[in-house]
């Protein structure tokens, strides 16, 4: 009597997990490194459904005038906590099954489809954490009013070096923090070609053009087409956001270790192999705090782009995450 081993239901995962792994390290790089360290992705195991930090908020009026010719009492200033909050989002992969006739008639072995099912499933967990990040930072921004720039009730209504330095504006003296620019590519481009109408010329202004430096005023632009960042209003016109962004303005920590499974389908009229996989990550934005009565456990994408649910904590619009220019 033939008698099954673990071997024949679970073969294959080192091969899934070394696929996904190559494929994160491949764009964890482009997380980090291409915002200047904007939107991060760090390792971090986090229990429950949020991550909570104290932190001790400023104190009003605490350096003041003394007046030398008084003896008159004073009353004492109270030292006061506030908590930065970040939220648990549950994610899973899959599952994804094919029958193992069809990878044979591909010419693959099993191996190598697991490893390539893993470099598949690793570039859209990616994408999910990219996208889910900027959801989170573009409504936390657009609820902090004070830091938002919109132009399209203007007669210029488009993108341009001039929107940006008025959005740069927001962060007065400490504009020096904005490490770079995120947004989607019809502003992108709307900025170039608004240095072309310039008629810029010479061989150095070409570069700079392909470039963008000057255009984006010193800072990179790295161009999405995320959702977040482009009808975010629900207007009948489309409208696009480009954020300004500080180190650290969003942080995704990947909070719980990825459980992968496979195994083989019997009772089918072909065999077949099913793979799994289940992860958590929490997102935080500097300056702000998750709301937890009215956000809640493992929010949507709706409920996480909603920008009554995130917070501000920070005492000075300065010390968030950035600023928001909104165009046509």
């Amino acid at each position: 009597m033939a008698i099954g081993k673990a071997s024949d239901m679970v073969i294959y995962q080192a091969e899934f997990q070394s696929g996904l792994v190559e494929g994160l390290n491949q764009n964890v790089a482009l997380f980090n490194e291409q915002t200047r360290g904007a939107i991060r992705l760090v390792p971090a195991a986090l229990k429950g459904y949020y991550s909570k930090s104290a932190f001790f908020k400023d104190v009003s009026s605490l350096v003041t005038r003394r007046d030398i010719t008084s003896t008159a009492t004073v009353t004492d200033l109270a030292m006061t906590q506030d908590e930065s909050i970040s939220v648990k989002l549950n994610r899973k992969i899959g599952p994804v099954a094919q029958t193992l006739d069809a990878i044979k008639k591909a010419g693959l072995t099993e191996a190598q489809a697991s490893f390539a099912f893993g470099q598949l499933a690793a570039s859209r967990k990616m994408k999910d954490m990219v996208n889910t990040a900027l959801i989170a930072v573009e409504a936390a921004i657009q609820g902090n009013t004070a830091m938002n720039v919109d132009i399209t009730g203007e007669a210029t209504k488009t993108a341009s070096t001039a929107a940006l330095v008025r959005t740069l504006a927001k962060m007065g003296d400490m504009a020096g923090d904005i490490v770079c620019w995120v947004g989607h590519s019809k502003p992108y481009y709307d900025i170039l070609n608004g240095m072309i109408s310039d008629k810029v010329t010479g061989l150095a202004d070409i570069v700079t053009i392909q470039g963008g430096i000057p255009a984006t005023l010193g800072r990179g632009f790295v161009v999405s087409d995320a959702g977040a960042l482009t009808d975010a209003n629900g207007s009948a016109t489309d409208t696009y956001n480009t954020l300004g962004l500080v180190a650290g303005a969003v942080v995704v920590d990947e909070s719980e270790e990825e459980t992968f499974a496979t195994e083989i389908v019997t009772g089918l009229e072909n065999l077949a192999r099913r793979w799994q996989s289940e992860y958590a990550y929490n997102v935080s934005v500097k300056g702000f705090k998750w709301d937890i009565a009215n956000g809640g456990v493992n929010p949507s994408d709706a409920t996480l782009g909603t920008t009554t649910n995130w917070d501000k904590v920070a005492y000075d619009n300065k010390l968030t995450a950035g600023v928001r220019l909104v165009t046509q």
